[in-house]
């Protein structure tokens, strides 16, 4: 069973595929976050700084990196979200502007590339939904409930977010796949998760929970520009 763990950003999309993965022992995708990709792809910059066609390159790298994983697992899987994710968040930058944080900014939403950009996120629309389709055999959204994590990445605008939950569950919606909706505690939403699916378990929920915290615990948080300066620290 293929299974992805969707929905906007800061619903803890991570931690639940995590501890899922530990207490039922279905293997989770590894791939690079946009802030582990951004130091190759854009030099230097943070995510509120990229141009329309930047965020065209991060948004193709994140995909390719998904099917990778996905591909070198097989079957069965957990996912940490979908390529549905980095449609959204192009297309509601066509709404918000390029720097949703700052939506105010003169030169987000009236750059003479925007159209052209808005063009190909359509595009990638298209590609990201069949691949998604053909790649998962049940996707779980979670419901946005829980406050924005403000980490300096993320971008810190309730509209953009519930916008993009709300282009995430009618993609989602549209491609017939069975589809739940989850909320609540992450014990809650873990198994609700395990009954809904009829998943086996492996190990104590509690002990699921403690594995995930420290594996959690264990992700690089940095910002893009954090890791670039680092990088260059090591290769002087």
């Amino acid at each position: 069973m293929r299974i992805s763990i969707s929905g906007t950003y800061s619903t803890g999309k991570t931690s639940t595929t995590m501890c899922l993965s530990h207490y039922t022992g279905i293997p989770r995708t590894l791939a690079k976050a946009i802030r582990e990709i951004m130091p190759d792809a854009v030099p230097g910059k943070r995510l509120s700084e990229v141009t329309p066609a930047e965020f065209l390159q991060l948004m193709m790298r994140r995909h390719c990196g998904r099917a990778v994983a996905e591909a070198t697992l097989g079957d069965p899987y957990l996912s940490d979200g979908s390529s549905l994710q980095e449609w959204a968040y192009g297309l509601a930058r066509t709404r918000f502007g390029m720097n949703p944080t700052d939506p105010d900014r003169p030169n987000q939403v009236d750059w003479p590339d925007m159209g052209f950009f808005h063009e190909v996120v359509d595009q990638y629309e298209h590609a990201f939904k069949q691949h998604v389709k053909a790649s998962y055999d049940i996707m779980i959204h979670l419901e946005n409930e829980r406050p924005i994590s403000d980490d300096g990445h993320r971008p810190m605008n309730e509209d953009f977010r519930s916008y993009c939950d709300e282009i995430l569950w009618n993609a989602a919606s549209d491609l017939d796949i069975p589809l739940y909706r989850v909320s609540g505690t992450l014990e809650s939403r873990v198994q609700t998760i395990v009954s809904l699916l009829d998943l086996p378990t492996v190990i104590d929920l509690d002990e699921a929970i403690a594995r995930m915290q420290q594996e959690y615990a264990a992700i690089d948080q940095r910002l893009e520009t954090e890791r670039q300066q680092a990088a260059q620290r090591v290769a002087g």
